[in-house]
């Protein structure tokens, strides 16, 4: 017993050795001024970056170990504020909080942290891509439209459009990771954006996973959450991001 607990407690001294450290930023969007958390790596770069768009819930603690971990893989990791510091309690609250973000301010937020990170000294300006979940892979998906020198875009099942007039200015490949049984981002609308960024020749690869539901990577989602699922989902995002962002 003593010994299984020092192996946990090692474990766990390890891990959080490992954790990359956050330290809040702020930038300009607009006449305004908006905060987030920036990520880096151990050295001085200069290294690739993403653009961390979190969900409904805001920028919490999941959303923030996402970008401390991809960090740790070797990426400067800006975990955006949307909200402006404000975090739901549940998912009642969250709604509203989505609800109540008008999505020009949004964009042009998103916009303003892809230029943050591009100025920044120790950042690879040509090497900068986006994830997102549920909400925020939404507007992962509408930073890549926005912004044609985006290098990646990450979209775990967030919101599609699939009108070739919407997406003709993509340019970032795209990495697309969805539940078969979300029923709010329907199998048949996922492939119809598939079909549609291949058909004008862009680089996309989609990947649905038929048992999972809506947000099954997020474990504090204990109705979805799908652990074997979602590592798969993970290695997927890095060897997506190796090779896009890491070239």
């Amino acid at each position: 017993m003593k010994r299984m607990l020092l192996a946990a407690v090692l474990l766990l001294v390890s891990t959080s050795m490992l954790a990359a450290e956050g330290e809040r930023v702020t930038y300009r969007s607009g006449g305004e001024t908006v905060s987030g958390m920036l990520y880096k790596p151990a050295g001085k770069g200069p290294f690739p970056a993403l653009v961390v768009i979190h969900e409904w819930y805001g920028l919490d603690d999941w959303v923030k170990e996402q970008a401390s971990k991809l960090a740790d893989q070797g990426y400067a990791a800006l975990a955006v504020d949307l909200y402006r510091g404000k975090v739901a309690g549940g998912s009642e609250e969250a709604h509203e909080l989505m609800r109540g973000l008008p999505e020009d301010r949004a964009g042009r937020d998103l916009a303003a942290a892809f230029q943050f990170l591009a100025s920044r000294p120790e950042v690879r300006k040509e090497r900068i891509g986006s994830i997102g979940w549920c909400m925020g892979g939404g507007y992962s998906l509408a930073l890549a439209l926005r912004e044609p020198k985006l290098a990646a875009s990450v979209i775990n099942y967030g919101r599609l459009v699939s009108e070739p007039a919407s997406l003709k200015d993509i340019k970032a490949p795209v990495l697309g990771i969805f539940g078969g049984q979300d029923r709010g981002i329907p199998v048949d609308s996922v492939k119809n954006f598939e079909q549609s960024l291949k058909s004008m020749g862009k680089t996309a690869e989609i990947h649905i996973y038929p048992d999972a539901g809506h947000a099954f990577q997020n474990p504090n989602n204990k109705a979805a959450y799908r652990e074997g699922d979602a590592q798969d989902a993970w290695r997927k995002t890095l060897d997506f991001l190796g090779r896009t962002l890491k070239r």
